[in-house]
């Protein structure tokens, strides 16, 4: 039986992963979830159908673990101007398919779950049996991931009469009717268009019927190859016309960054290169400088005359870069950093999620660590949080390709935290200094900590003063919001959902402190009977609280024309038990393991771990200014006079 909230609803709209449904009877921007997923080649319609031009990218597998952590956060970046999704390549002769965290299907993985941008993976016919690519596909779907660029792939190096198994496919047409065949409409299909005819293909004509062949075995859109000129690409999608392709085709875009990438891209391609593009690039060969600024103003001439003569959207070939796509969507006013959140946190793509629209407020700044650790639930919250008791969380290891301690060397974060730790009050710096963006004693600004390896939020700095004096004192905080009282739900600071709502928070606070001060703050709770409060130690020694066991709290909702009120986020006491088991990990984990085990600096981490606890307070009284700092206060105030 699920369990109600304080406040609870239902969220019916038409809107999923950041694209709208145009079909909406009221014709309104509808920001919150959807409790239908709508498939991608739906969404290229919808953005046809409203001549709304759109972007996508497309990324490479890198070499090493620490390549992809930097890919992961390029992407990331990326997705600030909501590309409708990005693709994964597969390298040839790769592990593509396996768990490692630079395989093309990890990755792909990754940018739907945690980037939280719809993505495509490349499979090819090339180094596969017909068993090994069912079983690429199986894993895909697994995995969340629901487009396919089929592709015939890349024969080896040398190897020009290359030949498929016996159970294996020889063209992209036979990959394309194989996934239909074994998972009907499951699968979005995009294939590849070459402009100028592809380099195996007999005549330029020859190679229009094959891809028509590709698009009548059921592919939903084209991708072309990369070209250097508009008319390339408007020539070539006449000539699809005509033979009678009518899906989308999407024009793909590589950017000149450097002059011999330029030539070993050619070469691999089998592409001219215009006389006139070698004229001006040859005399700046040697400055890459030049030649980026150059590949820049020619890929924003070129993409611009595309899009004035029809193309539906742009797909950039962005060499895991990012500077020369961004700059060209900024020129062609296709780079726009939406700040309207569908939801207080950040969603995922995954299909399986599209109804999720509650979630506890604990992981507010680790989003990435919430789906990780939740990705094996059959079912996820929708309009309530329901019966916690029954939720199990996934453990966590050290070797997830999101980890964000990934991204900082050691160096780095020694620079930050502390090369030696003589004391706690040491520590307290460290959070006084990532609050108030002052550098440390060593001269080196703290932009993290184990617990937000992010930006802070801008609602942070509506009591900014008070967190840094609290910290001082050794109140360790990771995680507030301020109270909101039916603010409007475009308010660049706290809105969420639909426009024409409001919005509401309760203010809550959430902090490491020691146990001395735990004992002062239970006397000072006593005093405030509107506040619900939480208080553990990483044994559980302690677990101290006024919430009802299996009763979460609503602390965030809104309430929206046409809509039952929506609480995306709660205070649940089980889930604040797994938080806490995280929450301690991470000072071990991230912090202590920096330091040598048995050192004075590992020490100080560790009495902290065991001598500290976690606290969540939530004042339900949001009408009113919060007691949250005044009970800090007093409890300060009290083991001072006690010591």
């Amino acid at each position: 039986m699920s369990v109600m909230l304080q406040v609870n609803g239902d969220v019916k709209s038409n809107y999923i992963n950041g694209e709208i449904d145009h079909k909406d009877e009221q014709n309104i921007a509808q920001l919150l979830p959807s409790h239908r997923y709508r498939c991608l080649i739906d969404r290229i319609n919808d953005q046809i159908q409203s001549g709304t031009k759109f972007f996508s990218v497309e990324f490479f597998p890198p070499q090493t673990d620490s390549g992809t952590a930097s890919l992961i956060s390029i992407c990331d970046r990326l997705s600030v101007a909501q590309p409708l999704f990005c693709d994964v390549t597969w390298k040839v002769g790769g592990d593509n398919a396996s768990d490692k965290p630079n395989s093309s299907m990890t990755i792909a993985s990754t940018i739907i779950n945690y980037c939280g941008r719809d993505a495509m993976l490349h499979v090819t016919c090339v180094g596969q049996t017909k068993s090994d690519i069912l079983k690429t596909l199986i894993k895909a779907k697994e995995r969340g991931i629901k487009n396919i660029l089929a592709l015939r792939g890349d024969p080896p190096r040398d190897c020009e009469d290359w030949k498929a198994p016996n159970d294996g496919f020889s063209f992209a047409t036979d990959l394309v009717s194989f996934i239909r065949e074994q998972f009907g409409d499951y699968f979005v299909i995009a294939v590849a268009g070459y402009p100028t005819g592809h380099p195996a293909a007999g005549t330029y004509e020859e190679d229009l019927i094959h891809l028509k062949e590709k698009v009548d075995a059921g592919a939903d859109f084209i991708i072309t190859q990369l070209f250097f000129e508009a008319e390339t690409f408007l020539s070539f999608v006449r000539d699809c016309r005509n033979i009678g392709i009518e899906c989308p085709i999407i024009p793909g875009i590589l950017p000149i960054q450097a002059y011999q990438s330029l030539q070993n891209i050619a070469r691999l391609s089998k592409l001219k290169v215009p006389q006139k593009i070698i004229d001006m690039i040859l005399p700046i060969k040697d400055n890459d400088e030049a030649v980026r600024n150059y590949g820049i103003d020619h890929g924003i001439q070129m993409c611009r005359e595309l899009l004035n003569n029809g193309a539906v959207g742009l797909h950039f070939y962005t060499l895991n870069r990012e500077f020369a796509t961004k700059t060209i969507l900024q020129s062609l006013g296709l780079w726009t950093e939406r700040p309207a959140r569908p939801l207080p946190w950040k969603t995922s793509a995954n299909h399986a999620r599209c109804m999720e629209d509650v979630r506890p407020i604990f992981w507010s700044s680790r989003p990435q660590s919430y789906i990780y650790r939740t990705a094996d639930w059959e079912e996820f919250p929708n309009g309530r949080w329901g019966n916690s008791a029954s939720a199990s969380y996934r453990d966590l290891n050290d070797y997830y390709l999101f980890n964000p301690r990934a991204r900082v060397p050691k160096s780095e974060l020694l620079d930050m935290w502390g090369s030696e730790l003589q004391c706690e009050e040491d520590v307290w710096d460290v959070f006084v200094c990532f609050l108030s963006g002052r550098e440390n004693k060593n001269g080196h600004k703290v932009t993290c900590i184990p617990w937000n390896y992010e930006t802070l939020a801008d609602e942070t700095k509506c009591f900014m003063e008070k967190l840094i004096d609290i910290n001082q004192r050794g109140v360790l905080t990771i995680n507030s919001q301020p109270n909101v009282n039916g603010l409007d739900s475009a308010d660049p600071v706290h809105g969420w959902g639909n426009p024409g709502g409001y919005v509401y928070q309760k203010a809550y606070l959430e902090f490491f402190t020691s146990k001395e001060n735990v004992e002062a703050l239970k006397s000072v709770l006593l005093e405030f009977p509107n506040v619900n409060y939480h208080i553990v130690d990483s044994r559980c020694d302690t677990d101290y609280t006024n919430c009802p066991e299996l009763q979460p709290i609503a602390v965030t909702w809104g309430i929206f024309p046409g809509k039952e009120i929506v609480q995306p986020t709660v205070v649940d006491p089980v889930a604040f038990k797994s938080w806490k088991d995280e929450a301690f990990g991470l000072w071990i984990d991230d912090w202590g393991k920096l330091y040598s085990e048995g050192s004075p600096s590992w020490a100080v981490i560790q009495h902290i771990v065991d001598h500290y606890c976690i606290v969540n307070l939530v004042d339900n009284d949001f009408p009113r200014e919060t007691c949250l700092f005044d009970i800090v206060d007093r409890m300060l105030a009290s083991r001072n006079r006690k010591q």
